[in-house]
């Protein structure tokens, strides 16, 4: 097991030991506050934004209901899971002792305060909104740096580096509503800063895990290793998206987006997903990852004007970005709450939920004389699947550990 899918095992002995003892256990390991608010979020987003698509609710002030709407789900939902993940995985790399206690409740306080500023930004203003939201990330990219330097660990400073793009990310969403920028900038970058992890991060735990439980089952195919072809689609996916970006609409952006697409396909092939399709916890991590070649291919094909441009957006916002999170914040909670490894059944219903959320929502720009249903229905599946999250969860996050 490398040391990147090593983040979702059994913390270490050291680690272990360093976790606070005292006060809530909510609060002794940074997955178990994110990934419990994480799934809050999702559904609490999704249920005021279908409440303003349905009603006319004002929400978000001057950014508007699909403005507020498009960055909760990416610097809001999104932020508070990928935290959870670094917050955990951090420590395996580092050997150091994790963010926990009183440290740990303050970095919630201050996610907590940008979800409020971004609710009240009619009535606090769109500058204070703005500060106060774009603290949470910056913050989190120090807390990184920090332990990623003084714990030694050189190789995931590029971790740092994507919290610093997201945060230039965030800061250019707010800008776009004061100066002049392209439109949406700050969303698309987000968007492939998270996509852009996902192909990186996702590109080794999937067929490590793959592997992993291939092993036990006896012979056959196994997932290639990490090896040239692995390299080039990460050097073609990195251009596409920086340039879709930046350049939505140009020719140039559709044909590297459309290669990169291809050569993220042939990726997800080699990692024998359809061997594992009986083991949801592997096959969940396929489906989703499978978003980003799709994703890739509607921003080729949105580049020459075969598709909508939010088409290509969902693809990966809503296939990829949530259901890998949702993939891996139940496999880590299972590992690092001493629990088995096995998706409960409601927990399965919820991958196929969002999986379908996935496929629906992109349709609903191609069949316009259906959008109001479609989202409707995208929506619906989207706060089912984390509903059933939280069921089966909360107890989990907010529980002692097992064994």
């Amino acid at each position: 097991m490398n040391r990147l899918a090593a983040a979702f095992a059994k913390p270490t002995a050291p680690v272990s030991r360093g976790i606070a003892r005292s006060g809530p256990a909510i609060l002794s390991y940074g997955f178990r506050p994110f990934f419990l608010l994480a799934g809050i979020w999702a559904v609490l987003a999704m249920l005021i934004w279908l409440a303003s698509l349905m009603t006319g609710l004002a929400v978000g002030g001057d950014f508007g209901p699909l403005g507020w709407h498009g960055h909760e789900m990416v610097f809001g939902y999104a932020s508070a899971a990928l935290a959870g993940f670094l917050l955990t995985a951090i420590p395996n790399w580092t050997g150091r002792l994790p963010v926990s206690g009183l440290a740990l409740a303050l970095l919630v306080l201050v996610w907590l305060a940008g979800r409020l500023a971004m609710l009240l930004a009619g009535g606090l203003g769109m500058t204070v909104a703005g500060i106060i939201d774009g603290a949470f990330l910056p913050l989190l990219a120090l807390i990184a740096a920090r332990e990623v330097i003084v714990g030694r660990n050189w190789k995931n400073l590029k971790i740092v580096i994507a919290l610093g793009v997201l945060s230039a990310a965030n800061l250019l969403y707010h800008l776009g509503h004061v100066v002049d920028l392209p439109e949406n900038l700050g969303l698309r970058l987000g968007v492939a800063a998270y996509v852009m992890l996902i192909a990186i991060v996702g590109g080794r735990i999937v067929p490590s895990f793959t592997r992993n439980w291939l092993s036990r089952q006896g012979p056959g195919a196994m997932p290639s290793s990490f090896d040239r072809l692995d390299k080039v689609a990460l050097i073609a996916t990195g251009p596409a998206l920086l340039l879709w970006s930046v350049f939505p609409y140009a020719d140039f952006t559709g044909i590297i987006a459309l290669l990169a697409a291809a050569l993220q396909a042939v990726r997800l092939w080699r990692w024998r997903g359809l061997r594992a399709a009986r083991e949801p916890l592997v096959l969940v991590l396929h489906l989703s990852y499978a978003f980003v070649p799709l994703g890739l291919l509607g921003i080729g094909l949105a580049a020459f004007g075969l598709v909508d441009h939010a088409s290509a957006l969902h693809m990966l916002t809503v296939g990829g970005i949530g259901g890998m999170t949702l993939a891996v914040m139940t496999r880590a909670s299972l590992g690092h709450t001493g629990r088995p490894l096995a998706a409960a059944p409601l927990i399965q219903i919820a991958y196929l939920a969002l999986g379908l959320a996935g496929l629906a929502r992109p349709m609903a720009e191609l069949l316009p004389d259906l959008f109001i249903p479609i989202i409707a229905a995208s929506g619906a599946l989207w706060i089912l699947a984390f509903s059933l999250f939280l069921i089966i969860y909360t107890p989990i996050l907010t529980g002692p550990r097992q064994g």
